[in-house]
């Protein structure tokens, strides 16, 4: 297989991504790949394409703005809309791309992305197939899992977040991923070690995003846009998930076409 360092245009930044390309495959099919919350693209999803690349697949393997490898100030801010734009992006840039065959572009996601792959899918015409990984579909029940004695203290970190964005300071950070009873989005007992054995020995990856994004996290549910995606998706379920619970998920796939 290879593997080319590429860039495509998304808002006013550049989104880096790598292209995978498959040997001696004619007009191949492709798979457009995201992390989810905070994830970059060198936690293992590599290891992803390469799977798809070596089965004919040719991927395209992105990192959001602010986030990884790709331009975007301030860096570590997640905006819900400006990624589901990148992977707008990301797709318009693949059907631009000599040797895909444009009529056969999928959508593959994990956790935070395979909620913004459920939306993508619903909204973007001629997506042919979607696949969602432990997906994040309603924020009011990954909400549900969050220590409800650790939340208020989130909710102070968002408060001087919003302060500083109003006073154009950096922004302040929350983590992503913490021990249980640490402040953090996720703090399940089994998220820390999850996420850590995902960053490449090595290679430090930040682990914190702006506060502010906990207020946007609540009201996006990705799961209601379900019903309206019209490509064969497939929901991979974790049975005991302590993040994205797996109730949800299971209720909402029922409702994909």
């Amino acid at each position: 297989m290879q593997r080319e360092d590429v860039w495509f245009q998304s808002g006013r930044d550049r989104i880096s991504a790598w292209l995978y390309r498959p040997d001696e495959t004619v007009d191949a099919p492709l798979v457009v790949m995201a992390h989810g919350l905070g994830g970059v693209r060198t936690m293992r999803l590599d290891a992803y394409a390469e799977r798809f690349s070596a089965a004919g697949y040719a991927c395209l393997v992105f990192d959001y703005r602010n986030f990884g490898d790709s331009e975007g100030r301030p860096r570590q801010l997640l905006d819900i809309n400006m990624q589901l734009q990148d992977w707008a992006a990301a797709v318009a840039y693949a059907r631009t791309l000599p040797g895909v065959d444009y009529n056969r572009i999928s959508l593959w996601g994990t956790s935070f992305g395979g909620g913004h792959v459920i939306t993508t899918a619903a909204r973007l015409p001629g997506i042919a197939a979607a696949v969602v990984q432990c997906p994040f579909t309603d924020g009011l029940a990954s909400l549900r899992t969050v220590n409800p004695l650790i939340a208020p203290r989130i909710a102070a970190l968002v408060l001087r977040d919003l302060a500083a964005a109003r006073l154009a300071k950096p922004p302040v950070m929350v983590p992503i991923v913490g021990r249980p009873r640490e402040i953090a989005l996720m703090n399940a007992p089994d998220a820390y070690p999850a996420f850590m054995r995902l960053v490449p020995e090595g290679t430090p990856v930040p682990t914190t995003v702006a506060a502010r994004f906990a207020i946007a996290l609540l009201g996006y549910r990705p799961g209601r846009l379900a019903s309206k995606v019209a490509c064969p998706i497939l929901f991979c379920v974790c049975a005991s998930d302590s993040v994205a619970p797996a109730a949800a998920t299971l209720r909402i796939a029922t409702e994909a076409p």
